[in-house]
This record gives C-alpha cells, sequence and structure tokens, in this order.
C-alpha cells in the first residue's frame, strides 16, 4: 500500500506543474513542458488500470479486448494496447478529427506502463469481493485524477475518446451516451469472444467511471469541455518557428 500511496504522490507533483500556467502551449518551453505532463500523467495512468485488472473482478471494457487480443496471440498486454490505441488512432486521422502530439504518447504510454507493473509484481491479484472492490476503486480514481492532470496539457484527448466523439457527431441523432455504451459493448464482446475477462468488474468500470470522473473533476474545478487541445500541425508550427528565430 506504500507503494501505491507513492504513486499517489507523484500525482501530486503532476498537479503543481500543472499549476504553471503553461498549457497556452504558444513557446517551445511551454509545448516540452506539457509533453512531460502528459507523459508523467499517463504512465501514473497505467497504474491505475493496472490496478483495475488486478483488482481480478473482470477488466474495463477496452482492457478486456486487450487481454482478449494478448491471450489470443501469445503478446503482452502493453503490445495489444499499442496495436488497438494506433488502429483507433488511424481510424481518427482518416475520419479527420483534430489530432495532438499526447494522443501519441497515450497510445504507447500507458500500455507498457501495464506491462512495467506486471513484470515488477507490484500488486498482487486480489481473491476476493473485498479486496477487489476497494483496488478497483481506487484504481478508477487514479484514472480520474490522472485524466483531469492530463487533458490539462491541452495537447489532444486519447484516440478512443476522439473516436468516440467522432462516431457521435455523425450517428447525429444518437445521443452521446448510447454511442459509448454502443462501441464498449462492441469492445467488450470481441475481447469476451477472445478471452478477456468479462465480470462484476466489467460493469463497475462500466458505470462507475464517468460518475467517479465527475467527482473528481468537480472538486479540482475542471471543465473538460473548455480545453482548447493544441492540434499537432500547431505544435509543430510552434516548434519550428522558434527553431528559425
Amino acid at each position: 500500500m506504500g507503494q501505491i500511496v507513492d504513486f499517489v504522490k507523484i500525482g501530486v507533483v503532476v498537479e503543481v506543474l500543472r499549476i504553471s500556467k503553461l498549457k497556452e502551449n504558444q513557446t517551445t518551453g511551454a509545448i516540452m513542458a506539457n509533453v512531460l505532463l502528459a507523459a508523467v500523467s499517463l504512465f501514473v495512468n497505467g497504474f491505475g488500470v493496472y490496478l483495475t485488472i488486478q483488482a481480478n473482478l473482470g477488466a474495463a471494457p477496452w482492457d478486456v479486448l486487450n487481454l482478449g487480443l494478448s491471450k489470443t496471440f501469445g503478446i503482452l498486454y502493453g503490445t495489444a494496447s499499442v496495436i488497438v490505441s494506433y488502429s483507433i488512432l488511424g481510424i481518427d486521422i482518416a475520419l479527420r478529427e483534430p489530432i495532438g502530439i499526447a494522443m501519441f504518447i497515450d497510445a504507447v504510454v500507458v500500455g507498457k506502463s501495464v506491462d512495467l507493473f506486471n513484470h515488477l509484481h507490484f500488486v498482487k491479484p486480489c481473491e476476493s469481493l473485498w479486496t477487489g472492490i476497494p483496488m478497483m476503486l481506487l484504481g478508477l480514481l487514479i484514472l480520474a485524477f490522472t485524466g483531469f492532470t492530463y487533458m490539462s496539457a491541452s495537447l489532444g484527448c486519447g484516440p478512443r475518446d476522439t473516436l468516440l466523439v467522432a462516431l457521435t457527431k455523425r450517428a447525429k441523432r444518437i445521443p452521446y451516451g448510447v454511442v459509448c455504451i454502443l462501441l464498449l459493448s462492441t469492445a467488450t464482446l470481441i475481447g469476451w469472444l477472445l478471452g478477456g475477462p468479462v465480470g462484476i468488474g466489467t460493469l463497475i468500470c462500466a458505470f462507475v467511471t464517468g460518475p467517479i470522473m465527475d467527482m473528481v473533476f468537480a472538486l479540482v474545478h475542471f471543465d473538460a469541455t473548455a480545453v482548447h487541445h493544441q492540434h499537432l500541425a500547431d505544435s509543430a508550427k510552434v516548434i519550428l518557428e522558434r527553431k528559425a528565430a
């Protein structure tokens, strides 16, 4: 548990970085600082994902897919996660959705940090509901907090979130929540058919993640819809103009 506290402390350090008010990304230094913010946030985010898996109650929808691919093809969880993330990123690009630097970081760091914690055997799998549910809720809290710090970098949302927004815009009359349920259900079904773990934890993640994120965002007075994410092309323009100056 002491190791878990250490990672929560890392989250606090990340928040201190955010307070430096570099989120406008108008200089190379600001962009690099926010790249660091995003990378550290996503690394700790991976720890949150790892805890939800070690809760041993059934994985979150996207993790059911990643673990199913891992089991079927004999690859690491992180490798499966990177494949899925970059596949979705390719769809986002094809749909002409805004792409930011942090999206590429997200696609690699989260999955591979989970691999690292698995390699280190950081936390043992839980053996009962009494230990599994608190472990899963702690993981979801870490996901919510790091989601806040990650988005504060203003360098793009994750590939899956971007895809969800893209599908909602194109579905027109179908509400965001319905599109979200359909997308998560599809990922869960495919993952389950591939042997991914489905259980009560899958339902907890599907229905509790949103309220926990709302609670954390309200606690830190963060409005995710007010964040203006810088496009990759604009980030490149700022960096190149700096070099030319």
